[in-house]
């Protein structure tokens, strides 16, 4: 029988598509064959794809849960917060930002976050200092945490109920998001899922053609942490390509009208705490684990520091404008560069590759990689290279660099827990998984052939009113310009061949 069409609908197998995983199913008697359930059979069942993967995300957030229980009581004596790996910001801030006393955020104390996520902190953290006043025998910063991580976790199964509906004939590949170590540890030390969630729901709104919504979900998410809004980069530079610019012009509005309805009533009343989030980034120097940081430990080993006697890092540390000036140079013309090659690629690159290349950029380039910023990487890799063996490696290079960054946080204040050395190797590993990373997005964008959710999907299941339509007929020309062209070029995707499954007839 003759392979199906990439539109045919069925479920992809890691253990027939996925190298890594078919070679460790050869420990189970190998992949799916012939004696399998059958389809009908499966359907019929409970125990779905899509159910067991939802179940593992949440078994994986208890666990989260447990892991981080030794430091809920806010009894952080002899570093047990470091000691257990079981430090949030959530519990530290909720006494740090003033919410154990009453206040609102930015009213009563400027707080160091976009407005919606104070908007957030505030939405739970007086509640509970209420129940508080009237119940004093209650740990305050307990609720509080308690009451953060239950719905930082529903925006995490919200996000891997995202990935599943954006990847219905590859439910699996949302098993390597409710799977990663990388959420069990992360999850809950700040607020960044909220953000997560948005954005996510976001890519969800836009995969289902409705830029207003995915514009407002945008916008909010970027009103929590910056980053959701870069994904409007990537979606100006596709709806370029692709002819549709009026659908990308809506959600930039719904994005601006979202941010802007947020962020005015705080910058106009309490206009010095609004600016406080934009102060501490201004000023902020060279933070733990970042390429700036690493090259400034390369420097002290040929540099003493003093002045006259440095290092380019080490005096880029002493001169933090300047620093900040090159870190958006690099982050911008690195967008710059992912743009280009979105317009001179073979078949028009999907969203989720793009998105995956612009955080990443971000991260790679930044002063400050706080240790849960890796979750912005995540569900985007997932949705970009749903590949386990880089996946894992990635993730391996991340779980070091946990454990390492907590044991630097350790000697900070005495005796060194492990030689800086180590530190940095494992930053150093963290940065070179990441640019890996990206270096394989980028060989599949120009090389889609390998992109294996093109083996399932025709187009882009991302790609909202992009998917499957013709390049401009400036892109071609451009692409003939520089002799890339192809005769699949501005004719729409091609036909892309699946694996049929094992046994099948």
């Amino acid at each position: 029988m003759s392979a199906p069409s990439p539109d045919t609908d069925r479920t992809d197998l890691p253990a027939e598509s996925d190298g890594f995983v078919r070679g460790l199913s050869q420990a189970i008697g190998g992949p799916v064959g012939e004696h399998a359930v059958a389809p009908a059979a499966r359907r019929s069942r409970f125990w779905t794809a899509q159910r067991i993967v939802l179940a593992l995300v949440c078994l994986t957030l208890a666990f989260s849960w447990v892991q981080k229980s030794p430091c809920q009581d806010g009894d952080w004596q002899k570093n047990i917060q470091y000691t257990r790996f079981c430090y949030t910001d959530v519990l530290a801030l909720y006494y740090a930002e003033g919410l154990n006393e009453g206040k609102v955020p930015y009213r009563d104390h400027p707080v160091e976050y976009p407005v919606v996520t104070g908007y957030f902190m505030g939405a739970l953290g007086l509640p509970v200092h209420a129940l508080g006043e009237k119940y004093p025998e209650i740990n305050q910063g307990k609720w509080f945490y308690n009451a953060n991580a239950l719905v930082l976790s529903i925006l995490a199964v919200a996000s891997a109920a995202v990935i599943l509906a954006l990847r219905r004939r590859r439910p699996w590949d949302a098993a390597i998001f409710a799977l990663s170590p990388i959420l069990l540890v992360t999850a809950t030390v700040n607020w960044d899922f909220l953000a997560i969630g948005l954005a996510m729901l976001g890519l969800y709104a836009w995969a289902r053609r409705n830029p207003v919504v995915a514009g407002l979900l945008l916008g909010l998410g970027g009103a929590a942490k910056l980053w959701p809004l870069f994904i409007l980069g990537p979606l100006f530079v596709l709806a370029l390509r692709s002819k549709r610019l009026m659908a990308f012009l809506i959600a930039l509005a719904g994005a601006l009208f979202a941010w802007l309805a947020t962020n005015v009533p705080v910058a106009v009343l309490y206009r010095a705490s609004w600016n406080r989030f934009f102060e501490l980034n201004d000023t902020r120097p060279i933070d733990w684990g970042t390429l700036w940081y690493i090259g400034r430990y390369l420097d002290t080993k040929w540099n003493s520091g003093t002045p006259g006697d440095q290092g380019p890092f080490q005096w880029l540390s002493d001169h933090v404008p300047t620093l900040n000036i090159l870190t958006y140079a690099l982050t911008i013309l690195a967008c710059a560069a992912i743009g280009v090659l979105c317009l001179l690629a073979p078949r028009r690159p999907r969203l989720a590759q793009l998105a995956f290349l612009v955080v990443a950029a971000f991260l790679i380039f930044s002063k400050v990689w706080s240790q849960q910023y890796v979750l912005w990487l995540l569900p985007l890799v997932v949705l970009a290279r749903p590949r386990w063996g880089a996946i894992i490696a990635w993730t391996v290079a991340e779980i070091g660099y946990f454990a390492a960054f907590y044991a630097e946080l350790l000697g900070a204040g005495g005796k060194p827990v492990i030689p800086e050395g180590t530190f940095v190797l494992a930053a150093g590993l963290r940065l070179v998984t990441v640019a890996v990373l990206c270096g394989l997005v980028v060989r599949e964008i120009w090389r889609p052939e390998l992109d294996v959710v093109r083996r399932t999907y025709a187009d882009d299941p991302d790609g909202g009113v992009m998917d499957h339509a013709a390049d401009a007929s400036w892109v071609t020309s451009l692409r003939r310009t520089f002799h890339l062209e192809t005769k699949d070029a501005g004719d729409g995707p091609p036909p892309v061949p699946v694996v049929t499954a094992v046994g099948g007839s």
